[in-house]
């Protein structure tokens, strides 16, 4: 144990939006946070009428306690539990200032105004314990201007650590040194953010809007500039600048809403008052429509409308308008569709969309838009090497975790080819930055490349290298940490064991194989299934164990819906009844396999990604793993495994004891569809086994569950014997059907709802088993398939499966 008593201890100055947010991230991370704020110069109206005075600590205490408070009810949420705001202390800077010295880190997020923090860090050095770390917050501002006045040893402690908002779900956080910083310093903090709080740091030079904002806002204003030039509409800018374009759905202009067009204009002002460039202060000019937009009061999404605005229809609902950029006002948001477009959507990855995009025939306007947008931010990022980042890896890290953006501009570059696109740039008449054409001057054809790794780096435990280029005009590798695994590397390096067009088995190193789902949104079919079985036998024979775990977007959104609505809608209840078999033996396979797996899922887990992860001998969630059996949302029950996976639980926990509380518990949740808000909220839905564990970095998930499965094959691992389930029988379905019937009665549930829920009942139950009965698994899984098929053939269910896939949003009838 540690005898430092500031140790996991931390304060935030600010109980703003992001001063809260970074508060509410660090209680996620196990650190008790002092959260401190102004006292206020006067009383509320409410605090009036209780005879306050600004004196009691009610008052004094009030703005850090209210945001306190509105952690608790964020939406999304910013706790990964609400239990977790208890490790947060609310207090304010004159009475809890010198508790400051009580703990190893302190935040600064006070209000983005250079003044105020400093008159915020001299009150910090005031009472500030020589070595504690201290960071600011800040977006943009200078962070040497920040400590001028501070002493020496305060300033080497000191650095920036910009977290993007919100902090629990932004990846981002970027680490700025200035002269003064100490390099020990940004190793603690790089260190406490990647590996405490689960971050992706990248190391920014301190200059205006460092990485992320400076490249993003350019990016912004570009576009802005091209969608006038071109004369498109919002509409067709945002098509065009968003997934097309390997962007997020957001684009551009639902961006700007988000962020606040008045923001924009604050971070556009910064960079061009801190820089002495003349080509630089013209680029990031004011543009006159935004202007007009915010002296009209058109802020965004916040005062109810900027580039979009939502209206109140007649039926009840409401529509989103779009702006006419020539007239300023709304009209119906429209539709864009065109053949370039539809390239784009149809090619497969992020570079090849861009590729489609910008090849459409000579004169195609959306395809000139887009190239000169590219182009533009190409151009800038590059001429910004080595003065907001050292490393083209740390610029195109920030924007991808920064932006969302799933290319950085110079894998953008390398995917839609360096030396054509340099020629275009050229004929185009535009300057490429010096060090790009000697680069490729120097026969290099891009700038990244992907080398395997010779039998000196297997000895060492590296699989692959993946190398990138560094300022001294050099391939030199890319830093990669030891708890991060690459499938698409391994993959790339020949380590694929076997494939199917949904599937692949993949070696880990050290006798350990990983099973990787790919198929379109991850979700489950014959191939998946075909894999498992094949991986089963293939781990049995030659490996130490599995991991199971992917890189998509989402683990699995569950089983392929589109092959059992087809099969359901013909009637062909055989090949329904296949399908459901397969499913249960194929998880069955990775229960009873004689070598341990391990399951690291992460983001949506739903329906068969959860009936996938119960069979493993643990599941390691990832902090984002919103985890689910929510089949009932499309009229059906849980039946790969899972309604009889809950079954198991209950008689597990029950433990020769009663056992319908534990049962109800979990009935409920499959019944309600309820998923959890993050893998370490699992617990709270009953699915969360002892041996289960979450973590804060999703990027060590393969890592951590590689390591489970090596510790669990080090202790003597041995196959699970198959055991008999206690149900609750027929008693205990009666109970459960009776809740049923209570909610149907009180209006809360369909008749349809009551009638899924019904099936489950039985399934989960036991059937007409008598009450404590012993049953097998598969007694179990044939419950389970003939509550699935009978639900199948019902016209509601079919009806929530078609729009489910039509629209992604379940159906209430």
């Amino acid at each position: 144990m540690s005898n430092n008593p500031a140790k996991n201890r931390a304060a935030v100055i600010g109980s703003g939006v992001m001063g809260a947010g970074i508060a509410a991230h660090l209680a996620n991370a196990g650190f008790r946070v002092l959260l401190l704020d102004i006292v206020p110069p006067s009383l509320t109206d409410d605090e009036e009428r209780k005879g306050l005075t600004l004196t009691h600590p009610e008052v004094r205490n009030r703005l850090s306690r209210t945001a306190l408070q509105r952690l608790v009810k964020a939406q999304p949420a910013a706790l990964y539990d609400t239990a977790l705001a208890a490790r947060i202390t609310p207090g304010n800077l004159e009475d809890h200032l010198s508790e400051l010295a009580e703990v190893e880190w302190i935040v600064e997020a006070v209000v983005e105004k250079l003044a105020v923090k400093q008159e915020v860090l001299a009150a910090i050095e005031s009472v500030w314990r020589p070595g504690t770390l201290v960071s600011t917050n800040t977006s943009g501002l200078s962070v040497a201007e920040m400590t001028k006045g501070r002493s020496e040893a305060f300033r080497r402690h000191f650095a920036a650590t910009h977290f993007f908002n919100p902090p629990r779900y932004m990846k981002l956080v970027e680490v700025v040194a200035s002269a003064d910083t100490a390099p020990k310093t940004i190793e603690r903090l790089t260190e406490l953010c990647e590996k405490r709080l689960g971050k992706g740091v990248v190391a920014a030079k301190d200059t205006p809007n460092f990485i992320a904002n400076r490249i993003g806002t350019y990016g912004m204003l570009v576009t802005l500039e091209e969608v006038l030039r071109f004369g498109l509409t919002v509409e067709e800018a945002d098509a065009l600048t968003g997934p097309a374009m390997g962007r997020p759905k957001t684009a551009t202009f639902r961006m700007l809403d988000l962020v606040g067009l008045d923001t924009l204009l604050h971070v556009v002002d910064n960079v061009r008052d801190r820089s002495s460039d003349p080509a630089e202060q013209a680029a990031f000019t004011r543009p006159e429509l935004l202007e007009r937009l915010v002296a009209d009061g058109r802020l965004g999404e916040k005062s109810g409308g900027g580039f979009y605005r939502k209206v109140r229809n007649t039926k009840g609902g409401s529509d989103i308008e779009a702006l006419d950029l020539l007239t300023l006002g709304y009209a119906p948001r429209k539709q864009v569709s065109s053949t370039v477009l539809d390239a784009a959507k149809a090619a497969k990855g992020a570079g090849a969309k861009a590729k489609a995009l910008l090849g459409a025939e000579p004169g195609n306007r959306y395809s000139q838009f887009a190239w000169r947008t590219i182009k533009r931010t190409l151009l800038y990022s590059a001429g910004l090497v080595g003065v907001i980042a050292d490393s083209i890896v740390d610029i195109d890290r920030a924007m991808k975790w920064g932006f969302n953006w799933e290319l950085g501009p110079f894998e953008l570059w390398d995917a839609i080819g360096l030396e054509a696109s340099v020629a275009r740039i050229r004929e185009d008449g535009d300057d490429v930055p010096e060090w790009v054409t000697a680069w490729l001057e120097a026969g290099r054809k891009s700038f990244y490349i992907t080398q395997k790794a010779g039998e000196d780096d297997e000895e060492n435990g590296s699989i692959v290298s993946k190398r990138f280029y560094a300022s001294n005009g050099e391939y030199a590798e890319e830093r990669v940490g030891a708890d991060d695994i690459s499938l698409v590397a391994l993959k790339d390096a020949g380590r694929t064991v076997l494939r199917t067009g949904g599937a692949s088995l993949i070696d880990l190193g050290d006798d350990v194989a990983c099973l990787e789902f790919h198929s379109p949104n991850n979700a489950i079919g014959g191939d998946i299934l075909s894999a498992i079985r094949q991986s089963a036998e293939e781990v049995s024979r030659n490996w130490r164990g599995l991991v199971i775990a992917n890189e998509g977007r989402n683990f699995c959104v569950g089983a392929n819906l589109v092959l059992l609505l087809m099969e359901a809608q013909n009637g062909d209840w055989d090949e329904v009844e296949d399908i459901i078999r397969l499913f249960q033996s194929s998880m069955l396979a990775i229960k009873q396999l004689d070598r341990p797996v391990v399951a690291a899922p992460h983001r949506m887990t739903l329906g068969g990604g959860v009936e996938a992860c119960l069979p493993a001998d643990q599941i390691i969630f990832s902090p984002e793993t919103y985890f689910g059996l929510v089949e009932t949302g499309v009229g059906l029950i849980p039946a790969g495994g899972g309604s009889k996976e809950a079954a198991v639980l209950a008689a597990e926990r029950a433990a020769g004891g009663e056992l319908q509380p534990h049962l109800n518990a979990l009935f409920e949740t499959i019944a309600l569809a309820k998923t959890s808000t993050s893998g370490f909220d699992v617990a709270k839905l009953g699915l969360k086994r002892p041996q289960d564990r979450a973590i804060m970095r999703q990027d060590s998930r393969i890592a951590e569950a590689k390591r489970a499965v090596l510790e669990l094959d080090r202790a003597g691992y041995a196959a699970p014997q198959e055991k008999r389930v206690r149900v609750a029988g027929r008693e205990g379905k009666a109970v459960l059907q009776v809740g049923v019937q209570g909610m149907l009665l009180g209006g809360q549930i369909s008749r349809h709802d009551a009638l899924i829920g019904t099936k489950l009942a039985h399934v989960v139950a036991g059937g007409d088993a008598a009450p404590g009965a012993e049953v097998s698994e598969q007694y179990l899984l044939d419950l389970e398939c003939e509550a699935f098929l009978s639900l199948c053939g019902e016209r509601k269910t079919q009806e929530r499966m078609s729009h489910m896939l039509s629209t992604g949003k379940p159906l209430r009838n």
